[in-house]
This record gives structure tokens, sequence and C-alpha cells, in this order.
């Protein structure tokens, strides 16, 4: 039996997106204010990183009770048919999204960040440093099919 988690987000995104869209996200810019429950602190030496790993909460997808088939990525026939692990699309069993963003800035409770995909409003559950030695050591490989459907996602 599964024990249900209950998280509490820390923060929500604030920016310009909202709709669920795909594509477009790498000029995104948002901002991302640590909860009053948190000390300011805790984003202390955040500066020192160029990249952050934003975990958020994907609350505005379907959460209605749906089977995880394999199917098209955005419904493209002419893409292989996958299983939800194998993509990284929102309607996900936890709802769970994880982007690597850019830090621009960080202000008091503030940290400003650049190309997140997530909505305005979106839940922030967690921030992590992105370290080099937390990245692949090895050559990073990858479908044809998600390199296709990823070539505005960034723009």
């Amino acid at each position: 039996m599964r024990t249900p988690i209950t998280l509490t987000p820390i923060g929500y995104v604030k920016n310009s997106r909202s709709g669920m869209k795909d594509d477009f996200w790498g000029n995104v810019i948002s901002e991302i204010t640590i909860s009053d429950n948190l000390l300011e602190e805790c984003l202390d030496g955040i500066e020192d990183y160029s990249h952050l790993e934003i975990i958020f909460y994907l609350n505005q997808t379907d959460t209605g009770n749906k089977i995880y088939k394999a199917s098209h990525p955005r419904e493209n026939p002419e893409w292989a048919k996958v299983g939800v692990f194998a993509r990284r699309n929102k309607d996900r069993p936890n709802h769970l999204g994880l982007t690597i963003v850019k830090l621009i800035s960080r202000k008091g409770r503030t940290i400003t960040v650049q190309g997140l995909d997530a909505d305005n409003g979106t839940p922030v559950l967690d921030i992590k440093p992105v370290s080099k030695e937390y990245l692949p050591r090895e050559e990073v490989k990858q479908p044809d099919w998600q390199t296709e459907l990823m070539k505005d996602y960034w723009k």
C-alpha cells in the first residue's frame, strides 16, 4: 500500500505565461518568492550558482483518473508511441515538473530566473543548485523525435 505524501509549496511562479502552452519558453523571465514561513537566509549563497533546478507541481493539469498508456508525443503519429516515463509532458501520475533554469538575480526573498517552463501561479516545491558533478558524465542520448519536438521549446 502506498502512503500519500503531503508537500507544501515553498513559493509560487510569477510570470506572464498561462494556458499550459508548449514551446517558446527560452526567454520567459519568472520570479519565485520564498514563502513567509521560510527564513530569507535559505537563499544565502544561491548567487554563487549560474543555474538552478526548479521542482514544481503542475497544478493546472487534468488530475482526473487517467490510464497512462503509450501514446504519440503531442499526438503526432510520425513520432514513436512511448510511455509516460519516456517523455516529459505535463500529464504525469504525480504532476511534477523539473527544469534547469538560468539564475538572473536574487533580491531578498525573491529569485529571478530565465527559462522556467511553468505557468504563472504554479507552486514551487523545491530549488536546488546545479552542480557539474550532478550532470551526466556520459554523452546524453535521446530519440530523434525528442530532438524534433524540442526544436522550438526554448526559443
